[in-house]
């Protein structure tokens, strides 16, 4: 199946590159003698009026030979001169060489679009969580819809993202429909820099904020609260309150807030580890139904109604002793750093290194950022303050190319999944698809075009080449993706076979356009002996750049090449 994905792969970017050399070349009437996809033994041959059509047996590559006097040893008459290569103008020829690079960058486009079409629906514009410490807290609330953005409406979550992404470090003005009312509010994009692999740095704008909400997963804060009281205990997943279905937290917390003190029946599901599920072999929980009788504390008849929903959450835990089980732990490693510190199962988190915590993904990435030192944590366990000190391990490995990678890691785990996701049609899918293609293109030209410049500024090793085994790893990896993984891959792979094509270097079509601008200025071609010993020259080198790629696929994956010949042998 590798196999056939990488032919498939291949043999698709050839025809494309070789296809904008031939429908130039026919366009301004240049007689092709043959159009081969691959090498060496031809597979199957189709002779057309004037055209040998070939598919040979090794797909690396592909040519369009056409008409050229000065390659055959006979002349030419005159109707064939003219439809010589040589016979037609610079610029004309100039196109023909051009097109096949330009075929393998614009193909990328069809492909991205194909793969962009297929989203049919994204989450709402509206706020699920606030992450503590960003532009949006204290500004945006669980619930809000972001009905615009400085006067530019908004209908979905990557709306949102991208207009937002557009403005790092400025203002927004933030139109939001809050409960039935419109407010206005103002907020500074955190200006987020981002560096990848190829020290490019982007700078990008965000507020802090997630389109998911959390599902209805409770924590019990203390004991005595109204909730220990009537029985529900943390992680319980409350399902419907006097009988109206409950999937998020927020509507738990909307329906309680509007309580003044009397029953509600609660219905919720329990967690229990199933510790012989699959023979011992995996790590699953089964839930156990029940139904409690909770009475919320009597709210200060002096007390508006609560219509803030931070306002509300704390309402809720105040007079039901009930939040969120995102800061409750739900599994420790145990004999890890942090269970010598004494974190267990079910206690809650407060603080870390002095900071107040209240969302788990905010407090992960804390931990990560301040690892390499040793960290404070306090916590709660039945009500009663803890603390203890921990840091965090380190794990080193090689990838499955042989890539040394390592990492902090925290495995301490809670216990909050996101509730179900509800979506909006994408209403515009052609153009949204047409825009992020041409946008995807642009960017991954750009990355291409820097690596390669960092290469000959000597700011990346040649070590980062990487060649044909890569790209059948790529493409088997892709190909067991599915489609649109596949198409992705082929997209990637076709900008940096074009982009390649373009380097000035003789017997790449960059060469050739390089000696038809030296022609252009010097009013004269370049000679035919020239022309073969750079040719030559450059054809030495590219099989360097080959050999130095080859050997770098091979050191990386030396240990998996060792074992399947092992395999092969025995």
């Amino acid at each position: 199946m590798e196999l056939l994905s990488f032919i498939l792969l291949v043999s698709v970017l050839i025809f494309i590159h070789e296809a904008g050399h031939f429908a130039f070349a026919r366009l301004f009437g240049v007689k092709v003698l043959e159009f081969s996809i691959g090498f060496g033994p031809k597979l199957i041959r189709i002779r057309g009026r004037e055209t040998e059509y070939c598919l040979c047996i090794f797909p690396f590559g592909g040519f369009v030979k056409m008409l050229e006097e000065s390659k055959l040893a006979e002349p030419l008459s005159d109707g064939e001169k003219k439809r010589s290569f040589e016979s037609k103008a610079l610029w004309q020829r100039m196109v023909i060489v051009l097109a096949g690079p330009l075929m393998n960058v614009a193909f990328p486009v069809l492909l991205f679009t194909a793969v962009y079409f297929g989203d049919r629906e994204f989450a709402p514009a509206t706020i699920g969580q606030v992450f503590p410490g960003r532009p949006a807290d204290g500004k945006l609330q669980t619930g809000d819809r972001v009905l615009s953005i400085d006067g530019e409406k908004v209908s979905n979550f990557p709306e949102l993202t991208r207009l937002v992404a557009g403005k790092p470090g400025k203002e927004l003005r933030v139109a939001i429909d809050r409960g039935g009312r419109q407010v206005d509010v103002a907020v500074i994009a955190d200006d987020d820099r981002e560096v990848d692999d190829l020290q490019r740095v982007k700078h990008i704008g965000r507020l802090g904020v997630m389109p998911t909400f959390p599902a209805a997963v409770i924590g019990v804060a203390r004991p005595g609260s109204p909730a220990s009281a009537s029985g529900l205990r943390t992680f319980d997943v409350i399902v419907a309150v006097n009988g109206r279905k409950i999937e998020r937290f927020a509507e738990l917390v909307e329906l309680l807030s509007s309580n003044h003190g009397d029953n509600v029946i609660v219905s919720y599901l329990r967690p229990a580890p199933a510790s012989s599920a699959l023979g011992g072999m995996g790590e699953l929980a089964l839930y156990s139904p029940g139904i409690a009788t909770l009475t919320p504390l009597r709210r200060d008849s002096e007390l508006k109604k609560v219509d803030n929903f931070d306002e509300a959450l704390s309402d809720l835990l105040s007079r039901t002793g009930l939040e969120s089980s995102d800061m409750y732990v739900a599994f420790v490693p145990e004999g890890s750093s942090e269970w010598r510190a004494g974190l267990r199962v079910g206690d809650r988190i407060l603080t870390l290194n002095g900071t107040p915590q209240r969302l788990w993904q905010s407090f992960e990435v804390q931990i990560k950022a301040n690892a390499s030192s040793r960290l404070e944590l306090v916590w709660t366990r039945n009500g009663q303050p803890m603390a203890g000190s921990f840091q965090v391990r380190k794990e080193r490995w090689n990838d499955e190319v042989g890539q040394p990678f390592e990492r902090y890691v925290f495995r301490t785990q809670h216990f909050l999944p996101d509730a179900q996701a509800r979506t909006v049609p994408n209403e515009h899918r052609l153009t949204y698809a047409v825009t992020h293609a041409l946008e995807q293109t642009w960017e991954v030209i750009g990355f291409v075009t820097t690596g390669v410049a960092r290469i000959f500024q000597g700011r990346m090793s040649l070590r980062d080449m990487s060649g044909p085994i890569t790209i059948f790893d790529i493409a088997g990896r892709a190909a067991a993706r599915g489609t649109s993984d596949f198409m992705w891959a082929m997209a990637l792979i076709s900008i940096n076979l074009g982009l390649i094509n373009l380097l000035p270097i003789p017997v790449l079509d960059g060469g050739h356009l390089l000696f038809f601008t030296i022609e252009g200025v010097m009013r004269r071609p370049v000679s035919q002996r020239v022309r073969e010993v750079l040719s030559l020259l450059g054809m030495a080198f590219l099989i360097l750049l080959m050999a130095v790629a080859f050997k770098n696929d091979v050191e990386k994956r030396w240990d998996v090449i060792k074992e399947q010949l092992r395999e092969i042998v025995s």
